[in-house]
């Protein structure tokens, strides 16, 4: 049920979508609460124009709620999330924050009082309409803000650009309503951090804490943009290259490794290195090294351009040969069949690199193996425990970041055994029209995302309908990896 205050609101919204069904509540929280009591039980939506609060949130400007207060007591409307990221898609300014809901026009002395409560947007309907414990969203298209008034001649343009805004966010209005059903979670566990991004990440915390801030790392850290963020926030500065940093300071190289000319580079500016490379990393590089000086080619399967290969190339450049698929491993040259051996990228899925493996161990039956498996337990975990539920739902999500190696394989392994799936860096990454009649969602994330991302997952969902979230243990992770005396 999409409701809207105004006619004008009410024909904006079907002229743009004639698949909506819309109510007009009529203006005033006094004939919204009279409509509100004679609408049927389920999804409701109201969209509408409304008055900005906030300075930052200008005309045409649109404001999803992420609660709605009202006399009567505060509504939480979980799925704003979502719909807010809908709507950016679309090319729509968006702000998420508290709706606040009045009984009368808020003058401009008012307005910058009721600023003052955190309240980005006024209305005088959607407290009256909403309706906890049910799906429920409010949008508001700005027309009045601070500094410009209802009552003024300019009102006539911000009014068209805040219709203008309302219609062109018809699309994901419809996408919301689409998306809300009951619905049931199945959670893969392990999932999130594994102990090498724990500790990369307790080591740059540590070090902040020990040496104060700045504290530089060589690349990001973690691949992760929300792990990345929160560090910046603690003074952490995030670098590309050596070169970058004041000669003296204190680097932290990232868990991914780096070659031994990066060392060489920080040692020649005297900089102080805390390495909070993975010791699943650390023992590739040592495998490299070792087959290297006795002579052997490497072949390294993996993906040439990401940060772990670079810096494992770099520990023996003229004998390292990346391996990136079976095509490449058919066809790979080595001065020999015997002389040969092989390393992985920790990060990759496991079938895969298996399948490449196999074909190198045809074509050069000599091939030296590593002595125990260089993918490391997370990612194997994570991919089985997604492997053993990927099957018994309509659709995965893998929370991760685009530039996560591990999580990216999660989505691949998904795939695989036939089920779509979809990377996203949070929940406002979820495209609303996949969830359109997925009644059953696995949800995973890769050794790299933080485990709140999940838990805002399972609360947006929450906010399209009722869920059952059951759990999928395949085996608890204990192992742990000691720090850097550096920062003890």
């Amino acid at each position: 049920m999409l409701c809207a205050p105004l006619r004008l609101e009410r024909a904006v919204l079907r002229a743009a979508g004639r698949e909506v069904h819309t109510v007009r509540t009529g203006l005033g929280p006094r004939r919204a609460a009279a409509t509100a009591a004679r609408l049927p039980a389920g999804p409701r939506l109201v969209a509408g124009l409304g008055g900005g609060l906030a300075p930052h949130v200008r005309p045409g400007d649109l404001v999803v709620a992420d609660e709605v207060r009202g006399p009567d007591g505060v509504v939480p409307v979980p799925s704003a999330p979502l719909l807010a990221g809908a709507l950016r898609r679309l090319g729509l300014t968006v702000h998420i924050g508290p709706v606040l809901g009045t009984d009368h026009v808020v003058g401009e002395r008012e307005r910058a009082s009721l600023a003052a409560t955190g309240a980005l947007a006024v209305d005088m309907e959607s407290h009256r309409l909403a309706s906890a414990g049910r799906p429920f969203a409010v949008v508001r298209s700005i027309v009045d803000t601070i500094g410009a008034p209802l009552v003024r001649p300019a009102t006539v343009a911000h009014g068209l650009a805040g219709l203008r805004s309302l219609r062109a966010a018809v699309p994901a209005l419809t996408a919301w309503a689409a998306a809300t059903s009951p619905r049931q979670l199945l959670l893969a566990s392990p999932r999130s951090f594994c102990a090498g991004v724990e500790r990369a990440i307790d080591i740059v915390e540590r070090a902040l804490e020990k040496h104060g801030a700045p504290v530089y790392v060589r690349r990001q850290i973690v691949h992760n943009t929300h792990v990345v963020r929160k560090l910046q926030d603690r003074g952490a500065v995030f670098v590309d290259e050596v070169e970058e940093v004041p000669e003296g300071a204190t680097l932290v190289f990232a868990a991914h490794g780096v070659t031994p000319a990066v060392r060489r580079d920080a040692a020649d500016r005297d900089l102080a290195v805390i390495d909070a490379t993975c010791p699943l990393v650390t023992k590739v590089h040592n495998e490299v090294r070792r087959y290297s000086n006795r002579g052997d080619t490497v072949f390294l399967i993996g993906h040439a351009e990401h940060e772990e290969v670079e810096g494992t190339v770099g520990e023996a450049p003229g004998s390292v040969v990346v391996v990136g698929d079976v095509t490449e491993a058919r066809a790979v040259p080595a001065p020999s069949t015997e002389g040969v051996a092989y390393t992985m990228q920790t990060t990759l899925a496991l079938d895969e690199a298996e399948e490449i493996a196999s074909v190198l161990r045809t074509r050069f039956p000599g091939l030296a193996a590593p002595r125990k498996d260089d993918i490391c337990y997370a990612t194997t975990n994570r991919q089985r425990a997604l492997r053993a539920i990927a099957r018994e739902v309509d659709l995965v999500l893998v929370v991760g970041s685009a530039n996560s190696s591990n999580s990216r394989r999660l989505v691949e392994v998904a795939e695989r055994e036939g089920t779509p799936a979809v990377l996203v860096d949070g929940s406002s990454d979820i495209d609303l029209r996949r969830l359109a009649g997925a009644g059953r969602i696995g949800l995973t994330a890769g050794a790299s995302a933080p485990p709140h991302l999940v838990d805002e997952v399972v609360a947006v969902l929450g906010g399209l309908g009722p869920v059952t979230v059951a759990e999928s243990r395949l085996t608890e992770e204990e192992i742990t990896f000691t720090l850097p005396r550096e920062v003890l």
